[in-house]
């Protein structure tokens, strides 16, 4: 049984740990004296490496990732002279039209970052200009599939054009005179998703510290308690970041991010009550996490006029991620919450969680395609082998009932156990290596 727990916590772990992260490229789009100009900072070791973008966010999924992992390590200069050969084809590889027209753009600077942390994403920034053509009053730009998404915003104009382009997707027509910023509504409307989108699938750090609070009991009013106080904290940082009032380095948030998960999984170990001292732990670290997400939104940039909307539309979409995570661990402990009470009989219990576990373990396998990791950014195992071994905790707990505090015992602290160490892998990273 020892071995069983220790293996399955090791399981959380390995699937869950590792993370070279893909951010979207930012392009900013300014016509002014008949020349066209598009900056673009983007993922430059990726160009080098000729690989597809397209739906991932850790580059560790890709068959490439070695290799990231040297060009990240290159000096600038060295990148840059392995980027030149590829220019050409990069900027033809660009539909940029103005009317019926096309721009005829050339690469006028390559600007690399130096070298740091090697499993961070590297800033290149690469501008592009040419001559806007006669009598054109409108632009537009598609994208390439394989370079991920783009976050353009027109610069230059009152109410400019901003817009999130999936790879492959085109922007329309943009006006060259302003007059293209999206309304209260759509803004609020578009905002969701992204904020969705940073906790499921892309915000595994947020995923754990939503769980660390999940695991803590049984019982819902420790959970609301919980959820109420990590809620209204990121909240007051995230609009506080984003309207300039507080800024903190990425670099010192992103660990304390990290020991914030340790600290929750930690204290679900040596405790399963809500002690009067752990809600304003939680708000503390809310704060930090809501720094955190305000650096997504200082990538994507909010549209000027309309930042509230865009605001309240992120951090809508940030809860309905958080929900649906503990919506999914919820479902899956349910039965074995009632087994642990006298609620429903073991043997249910034992079936339905040895399907679980077969079924989740199994498409992992299954749906471990590059089709899936285009979608999900991440392979299939990294979703499914984590549920399907809480199935397993579930069922021994269930199996082991007659022990005091089963589920505790056999699912909330192993999986605790599983967490704390993620965060200390994270933290560890992020401070050392």
């Amino acid at each position: 049984m020892k071995a069983i727990w220790v293996s399955l916590c090791l399981l959380f772990a390995a699937t869950l740990a590792a993370a070279h992260e893909v951010r979207p490229a930012i392009g900013d789009l300014l016509v002014s004296e008949g020349q066209v100009q598009i900056t673009l900072t983007l993922n430059g070791e990726a160009l080098v490496a000729d690989v597809s973008l397209e739906g991932i966010d850790d580059t560790n999924a890709l068959e490439a990732s070695e290799q990231l992992d040297r060009l990240r390590a290159l000096e600038p200069d060295a990148l840059r002279t392995e980027l030149d050969p590829r220019m050409p084809g990069f900027v033809d590889s660009l539909n940029v039209t103005a009317g019926d027209d096309p721009v005829d753009l050339a690469v006028t600077g390559i600007d690399v970052a130096e070298v740091g942390n090697t499993d961070l994403p590297r800033d290149t920034v690469l501008t592009l200009q040419g001559p806007l053509p006669d009598g054109a009053d409108t632009i537009a730009l598609t994208w390439p599939a394989a370079y991920g998404a783009l976050v353009l915003r027109q610069q230059g104009v009152d109410d400019p054009y901003t817009g999130y382009l999936e790879g492959g997707q085109s922007s329309g027509d943009i006006q060259l005179g302003g007059g293209d910023a999206a309304g209260g509504w759509t803004t609020f409307a578009d905002y969701i998703p992204v904020g969705f989108d940073h906790i499921l699938p892309k915000g595994l750090d947020h995923i754990l510290f939503v769980l660390g609070l999940f695991f803590l009991s049984t019982r819902l009013a420790p959970l609301l308690w919980q959820v109420t106080s990590f809620t209204l904290a990121h909240t007051v940082t995230l609009a506080m970041a984003v309207l300039g009032i507080v800024s903190v380095p990425a670099s010192l948030v992103e660990p304390l991010i990290a020991a914030s998960i340790v600290y929750v999984a930690v204290e679900n170990i040596v405790s399963d009550k809500l002690h009067r001292w752990r809600p304003f732990a939680i708000f503390g670290f809310g704060l930090l996490h809501g720094l955190g997400f305000a650096s997504v939104l200082g990538e994507f940039g909010l549209p000027e006029g309309q930042v509230i909307p865009a605001l309240v539309g992120f951090n809508i979409g940030v809860e309905l991620g958080q929900l649906t995570v503990i919506a999914i661990a919820f479902i899956i402990v349910w039965y074995a919450i009632r087994v642990d009470r006298g609620q429903a009989d073991v043997a249910p219990a034992q079936a339905l969680y040895a399907v679980l576990a077969v079924l989740l373990g199994g498409a992992g396998f299954a749906m471990n395609t590059p089709g899936f990791q285009d979608v999900m950014g991440a392979p299939a195992i990294v979703f499914f082998w984590p549920l399907a071994a809480l199935s397993v905790l579930c069922a021994v707990s269930a199996t082991m009932v007659d022990h005091l505090d089963a589920y505790r015992r056999f699912v909330a602290i192993p999986a605790s156990v599983a967490i704390a160490l993620v965060g200390s892998y994270w933290f560890v990273e992020r401070v050392f290596l």
